[in-house]
């Protein structure tokens, strides 16, 4: 059996012997081996089987229609972990049905937690599916089926290249063998952002015929310019771009025909409530029979569900390149100071509006001192990114201001939070670094609920700077704040971050912190830029969703 290694060795060589088709599948349907018959019965090659949901792939109508989710027995045992059995219609890698007894079962493999093995023989010939034009007309049980199914793909997603492959996947080969979307950009430029055909069970697509496109023509009657209008949808065919063309676009729609080979397609516009923001083309070349109307108004219902879907998403990234903006305008540019190398970092939260409550600095100080801080506001949303904002400023003002020690300086921040700042709850470090008589830096701090800095020296020894810890902001501000004073040692790295940087669901901080001192001390060697680089990268957890800020000093090294 062709699949991952398993140490039921005699199970599987009996598995290889047998002459019916066997597959096994994990717990969510997805295949993850399969024996010489069923390749030899599928007429498909073990890659183009494993990895792939068995009733996606498979399991076909006798029209050679995708079967509805909810209609399949075999998938509902396998996800449900029960013995079934059955019979259906299954798809073939040269196209054709074949007609199968199946029978599903769960079994242990030692490998995984759960696994199903499914068995199945041919109970009559492999044929081509019927395609006549009465099995291609859903019924109103499968059209509602499928505009729901379409409803729930594309809109949970906010990606808008994952939720226009979503509608292709839904599309081909289900209604047509290919699919065309053409979508109009912001600035009102087309890109024919995808030409997808189903082939072998598979979407394929053809980057030679995608990419940008003419302008709209505004008084073309042509299918695809009035779709691009917003106009109703339209049935078309090669002979609709026969004669000389009268814009760009039509000339473009006549090499699409020429090289695709569609003698029948269905052109309907994508609209949101406000715009138009493309068109969607479906075209039959291998499948005989041409489009009807009652498909163009299934269509055309797709269409609008899509159009709505794809203004989120446009909405969603309008929104998140707002915040990026306002992001890159809030966090700062660090100072040039002499003998202090100094860089940071900061990456949002992967699913909120990209901006957040987290935040660094770095300014000079009237004193000559310069100021180090890190902070986070509850949140990662606009909201936190403004109460970040206020913080920061405020935090300037008295830092520059008054020559008082960090902790009487947060204090009357703490302070400031209650009466002028909308702040719930922060937390945040504010250092002063100097350069004392010895000609050594020096680092003054005062920790309000924050992580404690991690000072790694020059040799790779880290060790965190657990000194002048105090509550966080907005729970005490009357209660006295300690400071901590160090001498820095020649060469030594200073790292600021934010929880991000070490939390990670699953994990408790304890964890959090030992690995990112493990790493850090680990890279102690590599310039402060590749330094921080890679500590970012190795550091948080994949599955974080927090965003994370980063500061970090280098000073001096010894003399050479």
């Amino acid at each position: 059996m062709t699949g991952p290694g398993s140490p039921h060795d005699v199970l599987v060589r009996a598995l290889d012997t047998l002459g019916a088709g066997a597959c096994l599948t994990d717990e969510r349907g997805f295949i993850i081996g399969v024996n010489p018959s069923a390749e030899e019965l599928l007429v498909r090659r073990a890659g183009s089987l494993i990895g792939q949901d068995a009733h996606d792939l498979l399991h076909r109508s006798s029209g050679g229609e995708p079967v509805p989710r909810a209609q399949c027995r075999l998938r509902e045992a396998i996800i449900a972990g029960r013995t079934e059995q059955g019979a259906d219609q299954w798809a073939c890698g040269d196209g054709t049905l074949l007609p199968v007894r199946w029978l599903v079962t769960p079994c242990g493999l030692g490998f995984r937690d759960s696994a199903t093995l499914m068995l199945f023989h041919c109970v009559g010939q492999a044929g081509r599916p019927a395609r006549s034009p009465a099995h291609r007309q859903f019924s109103d049980l499968e059209r509602l089926a499928l505009l729901a199914e379409t409803t729930t793909l594309l809109t949970s997603t906010l990606d808008i290249d994952e939720a226009l492959h979503r509608l292709i996947g839904l599309l081909v080969p289900r209604l047509a063998d290919w699919a065309v979307i053409d979508l109009i950009t912001e600035r009102d430029e087309v890109c024919r952002f995808a030409v997808a055909h189903g082939a072998n069970g598979a979407v394929e697509f053809r980057e030679d015929l995608q990419g940008p496109m003419p302008p709209v023509p505004q008084t073309s009657p042509l299918p695809l310019a009035r779709a691009l209008r917003g106009m109703a949808t339209t049935l078309a065919g090669p002979e609709t771009y026969q004669g000389p063309p009268d814009s760009g676009v039509a000339a473009e729609q006549r090499r699409l025909f020429q090289a695709t080979g569609m003698h029948s397609a269905v052109v309907a516009p994508i609209r949101s409530l406000r715009e138009v923001l493309g068109a969607v083309t479906l075209g039959r070349a291998a499948q005989p029979e041409r489009f009807t109307g009652t498909e163009a108004v299934l269509l055309e219902d797709i269409a609008r569900r899509a159009g709505l879907a794809l203004e989120n998403a446009r909405l969603y990234q309008r929104q998140r390149q707002v915040a990026e903006t306002m992001q890159r305008h809030l966090l700062p540019q660090l100072p040039c100071v002499p003998g202090l190398d100094m860089t940071a970092r900061y990456r949002p939260a992967p699913d909120a509006s990209e901006v957040g409550g987290d935040w660094y600095d770095a300014f000079p100080l009237a004193d000559g001192a310069t100021a180090l801080v890190i902070g986070d506001a509850v949140g990662h949303d606009l909201d936190a990114a403004a109460a970040m904002a206020q913080l920061r400023n405020i935090l300037r003002a008295y830092a520059w201001s008054q020559q008082r020690p960090p902790s009487e300086i947060v204090q009357r921040l703490d302070h400031a939070t209650l009466h002028i700042a909308e702040v719930s709850l922060a937390t945040l470090i504010f250092a002063r670094m100097t350069v004392n008589d010895a000609g050594r830096c020096e680092l003054c701090w005062t920790n309000a609920g924050h992580p404690p800095p991690l000072l790694v020296t020059h040799d790779g020894v880290a060790d965190y700077l657990t000194d002048g810890h105090g509550v966080l902001l907005g729970v005490l501000p009357d209660l006295a704040r300690p400071d901590a004073t160090m001498e820095l040692p020649p060469g030594a790295t200073l790292l600021l971050y934010t929880d991000g940087l070490v939390e990670s669901p699953g994990h408790s901080l304890g964890e959090g912190l030992d690995h990112l001192r493990r790493h850090a001390a680990s890279l102690a060697h590599r310039p402060l830029e590749s330094f921080t680089d890679q500590l970012l990268t190795r550091a948080r957890s994949a599955d974080n969703d927090d965003d994370v800020a980063l500061l970090a000093v280098r000073v001096p090294g010894p003399p050479s």
